[in-house]
């Protein structure tokens, strides 16, 4: 179904102001990063020290099945800071739509959450390397419930300052500064190589390789918060830019128009009900990838950990593309075809990675695998669809909104999102507990991107946007200047 109003209305998307705004991102991917991709090794590293009395990697010589046990318990440990997501985030939103400072009503949930969650950030490897998993586990809640207060504000900014019909475009740019916050992250996951860690015995580790990068995604975070808040300064863009978000109201790709003094219409309920429960099994998917891709390579393929951040690179590049383009795509078929599209896409590649296997080949000094080529390209394929699936998404939630609820449906968002990080760590653990297989991690994967496929197309109608003034190519945008 399409749905279209009239006459074209000039609004230009400032490009500049978006990029700094996307400096907020930056700390959130740079952190996440590096906390998805050592965090569950470490875990399974220490539950393996306590439980067997043997390192993961003697482990993984001589008893594989063991590793995969314990699992469900790294699966349980990332899902309780899930959990604590998703009590928070909402919470958070609410509270940022309420408070008003001179400094903003976003920004000192921003400054506050950067600072502690820079500082505990470090502490994470310390305790590992030193086998203290009480300490190591309460660090990790430290550093996630701060990031919460951080992240929904976050988020909630870019909507704050830029109308509806513009969001998709200003999604991808924000989205492109997050992932060179997860390039930063990735690159360090080159240079100090985790597996080396890991496959070392455990009196010949050394405890630089897993803290530096810790510790420059904590100054990069700093630095990072500090552009934003020397930069954007909330309240001067608020008021300047009134007119162009009353514009966008009116401009805004919904059903039913909104109106805060009235119930939410049934039309728009509907709507965003099916776009989060959509968005609720594609996260269920992409946090299963996320959260057990570093073990999959390291304990499964029996490749370099490197491997991974190369994969990360690639669909980290092929995600640019996506956030590149998707707004562009957005504007001729709609977001629900853009969305729609990501997630087919997705769907190929991960049917793909459930034919991958490891090389059997040897390499390196510690005897591990080469890695298989085909992955590469299965991540090529998930990150450029997950980019049109993310970079519309978002937009699409906030659209059902007035400016005043921006923080609270945010919040609905992330409520979605970190219920199903909060579910797949531990389903997909005991899953691989109950299979002794991670040939099972792709077809979980997959399946739940197929459902995800079929709530989206079926129940989210397809509503476009008010057409304005130079909406395609650089016209679109205003000036660097």
């Amino acid at each position: 179904m399409e749905k279209t109003t009239a006459a074209p209305i000039s609004l230009k998307l400032n490009v500049k102001r978006t990029a700094l705004i996307g400096f907020a991102f930056f700390g959130i991917l740079l952190l996440w990063q590096v906390y998805d991709s050592w965090c569950p090794t470490f875990l399974t590293d220490i539950f393996a020290r306590n439980i067997y009395q043997m390192s993961s990697a003697e482990l993984k010589a001589s008893d594989p099945s063991k590793i995969l046990n314990v699992q469900w318990i790294v699966g349980i440990i990332m899902a309780c800071d899930n959990l604590a997501a998703l009590i928070l985030l909402p919470i958070f939103g609410n509270l940022s739509d309420k408070t008003q400072t001179r400094i903003g009503k976003r920004m000192p949930y921003i400054l506050v959450g950067t600072f502690v969650s820079a500082v505990a950030f470090p502490f994470i490897p310390l305790f590992f390397h030193y086998n203290n998993i009480v300490g190591m586990v309460i660090t990790m809640a430290i550093v996630l419930l701060f990031m919460m207060m951080y992240r929904n504000p976050a988020v909630a900014l870019m909507p704050d300052i830029t109308p509806k019909p513009l969001r998709a475009k200003a999604n991808g740019i924000i989205n492109i500064m997050g992932y060179f916050g997860g390039a930063f992250a990735t690159v360090l996951g080159l240079f100090m190589v985790l597996s080396s860690y890991i496959n070392a015995p455990v009196a010949e580790r050394n405890i630089w390789t897993i803290e530096l990068p810790f510790i420059i995604a904590s100054i990069l975070m700093l630095i990072s918060a500090l552009v934003l808040f020397s930069t954007i300064k909330e309240n001067r863009l608020a008021e300047e830019l009134k007119e162009e978000m009353a514009l966008g109201e009116r401009l805004a790709a919904v059903e039913t128009p909104i109106d805060d003094d009235k119930p939410m219409s049934r039309g728009n309920r509907n709507m965003l009900l099916a776009i989060l429960g959509a968005e609720f099994l594609w996260f269920m998917s992409d946090n299963a990838l996320g959260t057990y891709i570093g073990n999959y390579v390291i304990y499964h393929l029996q490749s370099a950990s490197s491997a991974t951040m190369v994969l990360t690179i690639l669909g980290g590049l092929a995600s640019v593309i996506g956030f590149a383009i998707a707004g562009g795509i957005a504007d001729k078929i709609g977001r629900k075809w853009t969305i729609s599209s990501g997630l087919a896409i997705t769907f190929v590649g991960l049917v793909i990675m459930c034919f991958v296997a490891p090389t059997g080949r040897a390499v390196g000094e510690r005897g591990e695998f080469a890695f298989p080529t085909l992955l590469y390209a299965v991540w090529v394929l998930k990150g450029f669809g997950m980019a049109l699936v993310h970079n519309c998404s978002f937009p699409m939630v906030v659209e059902l909104c007035s400016s005043k609820k921006i923080g609270k449906f945010t919040g609905y968002y992330y409520t979605a999102s970190m219920s199903a990080q909060t579910i797949t760590p531990v389903l997909l653990g005991l899953v691989l507990n109950a299979t002794l297989a991670w040939r099972t991690l792709p077809v979980y994967a997959a399946i739940l991107t197929a459902l995800s496929f079929t709530v989206f197309t079926s129940l989210v109608k397809n509503i476009k946007a008010a057409r304005i003034e130079n909406v395609t190519g650089l016209d679109a945008l205003d000036s660097m200047d």
